[in-house]
């Protein structure tokens, strides 16, 4: 009797693991597929930005014309929309990949870069820039990334006091908000034309970007975006809690200081170039977990879905609309309802406990 019972339990046991492993894998396939499906949703929006302006050039034109260094439409493909559709797909992932680590890390849907106050400690530092000390673009944005970091810094050793607090980092990053009323009053005190420079700077713009300024941000974001999905397994670990991964062997504090240093080098050199756009690191992480399913960090998908709507949105405040606007409006448009959403279910969860 007692040899038939631990033989059952056995293949209880037996099967339960199989589940769990056919389950690993079913979603490991699906995460994959998706991938895949927003890569080429990537690459057909990044196509239709180049083909597609007040000039329509068919694929071969714009091919000669990437090739050529003279021509009709060399300057419009070379200089206005290559520079254009390249930090549109690296200043996505790079907000998509920083926004969905912090989310994980931390385990609040609210704790991405623009909310809890990062990428504000870089827009003070460009605005003050741009208003007055009349800095030219390319010293607006190295002063945007040592302040955006310096910032950040501030925020994490103010969230240490009495041992790391997610809730503790959270609510120090929200107070560090109140930098944006040194941008207002700097705005009050500027003059008209510096005034539409810097607020065309805080709106989010791919407007004017340069193909010399895609280069520093695409090693940054190659760099640190590998640097994250190497550390994907250890954040998983984290993600169980602090006592559980000690147990399964991460340092937490070193690998949560590197995930976070990571995640703020990607803001801060994303934001440096295109101003703070609005919403995509808030949207990606839950648009990716909603596409492949929870459980998983969806890093990956998290960083193309970031591309997508950086292009998407370029795209739509650039020709779909009456009037043109800059990427950060239509983007942070797309954030707004989506926050109103959280906001309202976790004060109904709130109420229910």
């Amino acid at each position: 009797m007692k040899e038939t019972t631990l033989r059952t339990s056995k293949n209880v046991s037996f099967d339960g693991i199989s589940n769990v492993e056919a389950g690993y894998h079913r979603r490991q396939r699906k995460s994959i597929v998706v991938s895949l499906v927003l890569l080429a949703i990537a690459l057909v929006l990044a196509a239709v930005m180049m083909l597609y302006g007040n000039t329509i050039y068919t694929p071969s034109e714009v091919w000669d014309a990437l090739k050529e260094v003279e021509g009709s439409a060399v300057f419009t493909v070379k200089t206005l929309r290559l520079p254009r559709m390249l930090t549109a797909i690296l200043a996505g992932f790079a907000f998509g990949m920083a926004g969905n680590t912090f989310q994980q890390l931390l385990g609040n849907p609210l704790a991405s870069p623009d909310i809890i106050g990062v990428t504000s400690g870089a827009s003070v530092a460009a605005v003050f820039g741009i208003l007055v000390l009349k800095l030219p673009t390319g010293i607006v944005s190295l002063l945007a990334v040592i302040s955006g970091l310096l910032v950040s810094c501030l925020i994490y050793v103010l969230s240490q006091g009495g041992g790391f607090s997610n809730a503790r980092l959270i609510l120090t990053g929200i107070g560090m908000q109140a930098l944006n009323a040194i941008i207002s009053w700097l705005l009050l005190k500027a003059s008209e034309y510096d005034v539409a420079n810097a607020l065309r700077w805080l709106s989010g713009s791919l407007n004017g970007v340069k193909l010399s300024e895609v280069l520093p941000l695409a090693i940054v974001v190659g760099a640190a975006g590998c640097g994250i999905l190497l550390l994907n397994r250890q954040l998983t670990m984290l993600q169980m809690g602090e006592s559980h991964a000690i147990t399964l062997g991460v340092k937490s504090k070193r690998i949560r200081l590197i995930l976070i240093l990571l995640s703020l080098l990607l803001v801060a050199f994303a934001t440096s170039v295109t101003g703070p756009i609005a919403s995509v690191a808030f949207l990606a992480g839950p648009i990716a977990s909603r596409l492949c399913g929870g459980g998983r960090t969806n890093m990956l998908s998290s960083a193309l879905v970031g591309s997508v709507l950086v292009l998407a949105s370029d795209l739509i405040g650039q020709f779909a609309l009456p009037s043109r606007y800059p990427v950060g409006v239509v983007t942070g448009i797309l954030g707004a309802p989506y926050l109103i959403f959280l906001l309202l279910r976790m004060n109904k969860k709130s109420e229910s406990v």
